[in-house]
């Protein structure tokens, strides 16, 4: 990477934490491009050189901050020696539990703002999201895998069961408490890929 394209990334990067920071203390309604700017220390237009508006820079940061925490369950899974997919697909969703109960800012952000569009770009690599090396994971663990019936349809029921069910269990504690709830949803992860199997 040259000068140029450095300078670029750190201005990029620096848009990505201040608008995240604004927007878990202010809220993205009260936040203005203006408050972005001036707090990343950029002019308005390198703001526009990297994105439409505040709402696109959200969904990049959605983008940005879950691939963070997706690569480090991919490489703390990769440390381990666990083959079969089902085992493989507990262990991640345990391990981004964790890190979202260690970060509960984070998991109050990308809770109330991740949809499956924004997801499922950041899956296929599209533009900016390419970054993102989401769809490796995804690629080599359900599609090279052919044992699933629409293996998007089923990862796109285990996020929204994750994110819907650990939210106000890690926040609240309601109805129980994260890790009393924890075997729950592995047994319903492991029905919703039993439902999804080729052949069952």
């Amino acid at each position: 990477m040259g000068k140029i394209d450095q300078n670029k990334q750190i201005k990029r990067e620096s848009l990505l934490e201040t608008a995240f920071k604004l927007f878990t203390s202010k809220g993205i309604h009260k936040t203005s491009i203006s408050d972005i700017v001036d707090n990343a220390g950029v002019a308005k237009g390198t703001f526009y050189l990297y994105f439409k508006d505040k709402y696109d820079i959200r969904n990049k940061l959605i983008a940005h901050k879950s691939g963070e925490v997706f690569r480090r369950a991919d490489l703390a899974l990769k440390e381990t020696d666990i083959v079969d997919l089902e085992e493989r697909v507990i262990f991640l969703i345990d391990n981004i539990i964790n890190q979202l109960v260690e970060d509960k800012i984070l998991l109050g952000f990308i809770s109330k703002n991740l949809s499956w569009g924004v997801f499922k770009n950041v899956l296929i690599g599209a533009g900016e999201y390419s970054e993102v090396d989401f769809y490796d994971v995804y690629h080599s663990m359900f599609q090279d895998e052919g044992r699933f019936k629409d293996p998007e349809v089923m990862v796109f029921m285990i996020i929204e069961l994750v994110g819907a069910t650990c939210y106000s269990a890690i926040l609240y504690s309601e109805p129980v408490g994260i890790e009393e709830l924890k075997p729950y949803i592995f047994r319903t992860i492991r029905g919703i890929m039993a439902a999804h199997r080729i052949g069952q």
